[in-house]
């Protein structure tokens, strides 16, 4: 669909061989992970470097793969600088979110780039809402704002269940960033894309009425 751009490749590149490390390392691996507890001491860099460190290769792989498809989208609306842009305040804005719903949760921890990621894919479902995705298991290709609003909506409910070892929290947060950054570089969308906007904002909203009540 899209030519694969320069700063898709340097992030991909930098997934791969701080990974790499943190496979090999468990010095490094440990040092550099998102945990509570050590954010709260000062190691406040800990909410950049676990975006780049994975689990394992499968992990690695889903990741880079979910980037590469959805990357082109980004950099062909707005170009390099802002597709970075985007990236990093995800991955930041997946942190904060994690830090702040497991505050309380010392022993908490998490690596990977999904909440960077999944900032580049809300950001690509606002900007192209009814582009077709597959989705595994359903037959037919799937309204890419449908994904979104159901992925975020999962998302929400993995939070609340705690559902398997998977940062659901820090997803969300770079959805939200996601969000964020492309009307603050695009805020025409809010005349052009109206319903749309809105429609993918409710998850949002969703999580901080329940986050209000106590519900979550």
């Amino acid at each position: 669909m899209y030519n694969l751009d320069i700063a898709t490749i340097a992030i991909i590149a930098a997934n791969v061989l701080v990974s790499m490390k943190g496979f090999n390392d468990t010095t490094f691996f440990e040092r550099y992970k998102f945990s509570i507890g050590a954010i709260k001491a000062g190691q406040k860099e800990r909410m950049a470097t676990s975006g780049f460190l994975h689990v394992d290769v499968s992990h690695l792989l889903f990741n880079m793969l979910t980037l590469y498809f959805f990357a082109g989208v980004v950099i062909n609306w707005f170009g390099t600088t802002q597709f970075l842009i985007i990236y990093a305040v995800s991955l930041i804005g997946g942190s904060l979110l994690a830090l702040s719903f497991h505050k309380d949760e010392p022993y908490y921890s998490a690596v990977g780039a999904s909440g960077a990621v999944t900032g580049i894919l809300y950001a690509a479902i606002l900007l192209q809402p009814t582009m077709q995705l597959g989705i595994m298991f359903i037959p037919i290709p799937v309204p890419a704002y449908v994904v979104g609003i159901g992925y975020l909506l999962y998302s929400i409910y993995g939070m609340k269940k705690r559902l398997g070892n998977i940062g659901h929290t820090a997803h969300f947060g770079g959805a939200i960033g996601g969000y964020a950054c492309t009307l603050l570089f695009m805020p025409s969308l809010l005349q052009t894309e109206t319903l749309m906007v809105g429609l993918l904002a409710l998850p949002i909203i969703l999580l901080f009425v329940l986050g209000r009540m106590g519900k979550i």
